[in-house]
């Protein structure tokens, strides 16, 4: 199947799966034309890519576990202990998004939202940084 058709089965942008294969994820076959010919093999790949990528993992992240997932005498050990890394990552990523929010909603319930200049959401967002290290 041409790059399309492939993109269409992945729900990845034909961008995408060109840049997977520059970056060596894939290795799409190529055609006498020069296009390039993705196989089931291939798909399978990209998908799982697509699965991990939605998950949070990182392109290498990708890679190790794509390597893993072609290794037959891999240990689910190693697995598991790359998707709990991910986790604790996630679970870091949480807290902090929640501190976001319970900042940005008490700047918001400070502000009157009304016709005068004076704001606190823009006092709060001035004060975020209390000293600026001198350049040079």
């Amino acid at each position: 199947m041409n790059v399309n058709q492939a993109a269409k089965l992945t729900g990845l942008p034909s961008k995408t799966l060109r840049y997977y294969e520059e970056v060596g994820l894939v290795s799409p076959a190529r055609a006498a034309n020069g296009y390039r010919v993705y196989d089931a093999r291939d798909v399978q790949k990209l998908a799982f890519i697509a699965n991990g990528r939605s998950l949070g993992f990182s392109l290498e992240e990708c890679r190790r576990l794509l390597s893993l997932y072609e290794d037959p005498t891999r240990s689910s050990g190693q697995v598991k202990s790359t998707a709990q890394a991910q986790l604790n990552i996630l679970d870091v990523k949480h807290k902090e998004l929640l501190a976001m929010r319970r900042e940005l909603r008490r700047l918001i319930s400070s502000c009157n939202g009304d016709d005068r200049p004076d704001c606190p959401i823009v006092e709060g967002l001035a004060q975020r940084i209390t000293t600026i290290p001198e350049v040079g």
